[in-house]
């Protein structure tokens, strides 16, 4: 499956349209009323409850976006739903359901699956379950993306039809500390794509002219980046890249 072509025209909030000084913290609610009434598409992130709800959420721990502590995952869908999201005006942390429910196919919808098994391996399956449920049905465009290949791999199991990609990135220690060095080392050559069926990549704003990412271009693969944060950046991707997922200025 290819992306919808708006993945190609709509340049893409991170984690939505955000701006806590304007009440809108990343990935609610608010941020993504803001990027539909912009026109922009939206990627997102989720995580998994501890009652196997597809959250949408980045981080693995509640404390730099919430007032509370401690994992995502030991929390249920109705506790998470009830903890406010730090800068918003009380509303808590959404469920995929409910942020499709309100995307409604307007924009084009990129969802990242965060990583589970914690050192990028196979220990992937329920959340990638718990996605493929939410998009039963939706008819909108939409792309999924993980920077672990087995979650993409598994998503090709549990939702042939919808478009997936890899996120990719230099992969350099200091960047991912807690991944072993072999299998960083495994990583950077993005030697999967063709393995999980992707058709698109979504690669490292400051790695771009990596020759792997020219030789995907060149067989076809759709090139996406992350994050880009000023139009300088955005003009010097361009050059490369498909289409920008960009925050802190308006692309």
């Amino acid at each position: 499956m290819a992306l919808h072509p708006s993945f190609l025209t709509h340049p893409l909030t991170h984690r939505a349209l955000h701006d806590v000084k304007d009440g809108r913290p990343e990935n609610s609610r608010a941020a993504i009323r803001a990027a539909i009434d912009a026109g922009y598409g939206i990627e997102i992130d989720v995580q998994l409850s501890s009652d196997g709800q597809a959250m949408v959420f980045h981080d693995y721990s509640l404390g730099r976006l919430t007032g509370e502590s401690g994992a995502v995952a030991l929390r249920s869908a109705e506790e998470l739903c009830s903890i406010p999201l730090t800068g918003g005006d009380g509303e808590g942390i959404p469920t995929l359901i409910e942020i499709l429910e309100l995307v409604g196919g307007a924009v084009p919808l990129l969802i990242e699956i965060k990583d589970q098994d914690g050192a990028m391996g196979p220990n992937v399956g329920p959340l990638e379950r718990a996605v493929s449920d939410a998009l039963m049905g939706y008819g909108g465009p939409v792309g999924v993306m993980s920077f672990n290949p087995h979650s993409v791999a598994e998503m090709a199991l549990c939702a042939p039809s919808v478009p997936r990609g890899l996120t990719t990135s230099s992969w350099l220690e200091d960047d991912w500390p807690t991944i072993p060095a072999d299998r960083r080392a495994e990583l950077a050559p993005i030697p999967d794509y063709d393995r999980v069926g992707a058709c698109f990549i979504s690669h490292e704003s400051t790695d771009l002219y990596r020759d792997r990412v020219t030789e995907l271009k060149a067989a076809g693969a759709v090139i996406l980046c992350w994050t880009i944060k000023s139009a300088e950046e955005e003009r010097a991707a361009r050059r490369i890249v498909d289409n920008v997922t960009f925050e802190q200025y308006l692309a």
